[in-house]
């Protein structure tokens, strides 16, 4: 680093202007001393410990002993802010304001993290607790309620026929969406125009459509006018009404982030638009996009307002989504907890659990196949990719006994033969011809 000598004039002292010099400083030797970036300081540890533990106790002695305050939801939100004052006053003791506010924001921060991880925590676990007697039957993922009451224990029945529905009828919204879902944001990124400001504030606006709308919309369109029942393709459609909008506006923010270097670069080496798409946008932005599609699967396989519009309600397995009702776990959940009995609510917990672990699954599946970023390749990808390596290697090394051993060395080397050749017959040619006996027929 240079630094200016002591010697420089200064400016406004009324002395001539002189290029002002640099210097750089001698290297002895001494380096300062290293900051640890990972572990906090034992004082931010204090003041933070420090201030939850009078923020519990302070809000301890409020409820229990100095008001009439009640309640455990208020005795976390005393604590809480309590903690966030405590806090900024500890900081402010051995900080600046930026720094305060740097800590509190920061608390802030890692508070929403932590409420928003233990309500998906409270969730899930509610659920499974509820609905553990009827998760603990093996009869309840492999039966219908074809034969079973609402009175029946829980060792008869079960939801085979709603998790095959909720199969088929997301199946076919993701074989609708997918392919639309992406191709519209490729046109709109890609080709744009006039034309896709339009689409994109459609597609904007349908995010916030209701799902009651598309049911009814549905039900209208294709019940009323088409099929004249209610089927797993008409639900299928509804559903693909609501996860379209999500699909779109996700895979069009994803491909946006693709810089225009590669396909600059791609251009560069005359490769057409759609080339450029298919083997550079799209593979650049695939965990993205299949992040997108695990966002619109989330939104389509929860739905009941449509599928309670379109599919209808059955006991039986149905396997052909063109004919008859075809019932979907969402839409069982609401069957099963509308009614009085204990084992009719603690089915209807226990289809919602197996809809999370579905859901769940489909994610994990999902970040498998498309979870790798670009570049990223798989351990047999990569055992693939050095055996090629190999092969090549092998290929263009020399043989022992010096001859080309791959094609483009033979190519490479055969001019020099056909040039031997050629320079070997044209000295021939030169070469004087020898000299013959006179023959009767040439006496000279």
């Amino acid at each position: 680093m240079a630094i200016i000598t002591p010697e420089a004039p200064m400016a406004g002292e009324g002395v001539p202007r002189e290029p002002i010099r640099t210097t750089i400083p001698l290297r002895d030797g001494h380096v300062g001393e290293r900051r640890d970036l990972r572990t906090v300081p034992f004082g931010d540890r204090f003041d933070l410990l420090g201030s939850a533990a009078a923020a519990l106790a302070v809000s301890t002695l409020l409820f229990g002993w100095l008001t009439p305050m009640t309640g455990v939801i208020g005795w976390v939100v005393l604590s809480f802010v309590g903690f966030l004052g405590i806090y900024a006053v500890m900081s402010s003791l051995r900080a600046d304001r930026l720094a305060v506010r740097e800590r509190i924001v920061t608390a802030l921060f890692y508070s929403a993290g932590v409420i928003l991880l233990g309500a998906l925590t409270f969730v899930l676990f509610f659920t499974l607790l509820r609905g553990s007697s009827a998760l603990m039957n093996g009869n309840f993922f492999v039966e219908t309620m074809t034969t079973a009451g609402p009175l029946d224990p829980l060792t008869m029945g079960g939801i085979a026929h709603a998790i095959v529905g909720t199969l088929i009828q997301i199946g076919i919204a993701l074989l609708i969406t997918i392919p639309l879902g992406v191709m519209t944001a490729v046109f709109l990124n890609e080709i744009g125009g006039p034309f896709a400001r339009f689409v994109r504030t459609v597609s904007d606006a349908m995010t916030a459509l209701p799902s009651i709308v598309a049911g009814l919309f549905v039900y209208a369109a294709v019940v009323t006018l088409i099929t004249h029942e209610r089927s797993g393709f008409a639900a299928s459609i509804a559903i693909s009404v609501m996860m379209l909008p999500i699909i779109i506006r996700a895979s069009d923010v994803v491909l946006r982030l693709v810089p225009n270097n590669l396909r600059e670069a791609s251009y560069a080496l005359g490769s057409s638009r759609w080339r450029t798409v298919w083997n550079v946008v799209l593979p650049t932005s695939r965990s993205g996009l299949v992040t997108a599609v695990i966002l619109g699967t989330a939104r389509g396989i929860g739905e009941t307002s449509p599928v309670l519009l379109t599919s209808g309600v059955t006991a039986q397995m149905n396997l052909n989504p063109f004919s008859g009702p075809m019932i979907s776990l969402p839409l069982q959940v609401f069957d099963f907890v509308k009614s009085p009995e204990p084992n009719m609510i603690a089915r209807g917990f226990g289809a919602a659990a197996t809809l999370v672990i579905l859901v769940l699954t489909l994610f994990i599946v999902a970040r498998l196949i498309g979870g790798r970023g670009p570049g990223q390749l798989s351990d047999r990808q990569r055992r693939a990719a050095v055996a090629a390596s190999a092969r090549d290697l092998r290929r263009m090394s020399p043989a022992p006994d010096g001859a080309p051993s791959s094609r483009a060395l033979r190519r490479a080397a055969a001019p020099r033969r056909t040039a031997s050749l050629f320079a070997g017959a044209s000295a021939e040619a030169l070469r004087p011809a020898p000299r013959t006996r006179s023959t009767e027929e040439n006496p000279s």
